[in-house]
């Protein structure tokens, strides 16, 4: 996990991806009106979790603890997205980043110093956005309440041949007790405990959609 940590590390980076890491990552798959997504690299599911928790749909989840090689697959259901914390160790990551996203495009959640070297030279042009979540608590219950990296979502897509978008720290974050747009991905203040559009624009929009579909 973390570069610096003095902790035996758990095989194969086995970390469940805690909910604080994910909140910043959702306006951005709203904007994108993301409503599917695969999960190569799950774990014991907990990424799996907290996505499906705002709607999305995992189309496959698998790991290599299960017996299901990420990279040996190729076949994800066909989702809008591959959305994955993998092994950060580089002989594993490097290779997932390109067999991703010949796949779909793909978040991934990696230490933030992996864009500062010489060894994303090969990468750094596919890469569609990042951004960067600051520290977070790894291993529930530790007394500390970030991890010793920095952490951040790096977005990758075959089709991109252009610099990045860097989205800084807490530019995303919702505020306590705001709730996320299911239309837009906009945060806002529900007044109803059963709401889940901001606007009676994103209401009619939800509903032209919809029907839409069916």
């Amino acid at each position: 996990m973390g570069k610096r940590s003095s902790f035996e590390r758990i095989p194969r980076d086995f970390y469940p991806t805690p909910s604080q890491a994910v909140l910043p990552l959702i306006p951005h798959l709203r904007l994108r009106r993301v409503r599917t997504f695969a999960e190569p690299c799950c774990g014991d599911g907990a990424l799996v979790r907290h996505l499906e928790a705002y709607g999305l749909r995992c189309t496959y989840a698998g790991d290599i603890a299960d017996g299901r090689d990420a990279l040996a697959t190729t076949d994800y259901g066909g989702p809008d997205l591959i959305i994955t914390n993998p092994p950060w160790s580089r002989r594993i990551l490097h290779p997932l980043i390109s067999h991703f996203q010949a796949i779909a495009p793909t978040w991934l959640l990696v230490d933030q110093d992996w864009c500062c070297t010489k060894q994303v030279v090969p990468y750094l042009s596919s890469c569609t956005d990042i951004i960067t979540i600051g520290r977070v608590q790894w291993i529930p219950g530790s007394k500390y309440k970030g991890g010793k990296d920095n952490s951040a979502w790096y977005r990758f897509d075959a089709r991109h041949s252009a610099v990045p978008i860097f989205h800084p720290f807490r530019s995303a974050l919702v505020a306590p007790r705001s709730r996320l747009c299911q239309q837009c991905g906009k945060p806002y203040q529900p007044q109803r405990s059963d709401s889940k559009v901001c606007s009676d624009a994103c209401r009619q929009r939800a509903y032209r959609d919809r029907v839409s579909v069916t």
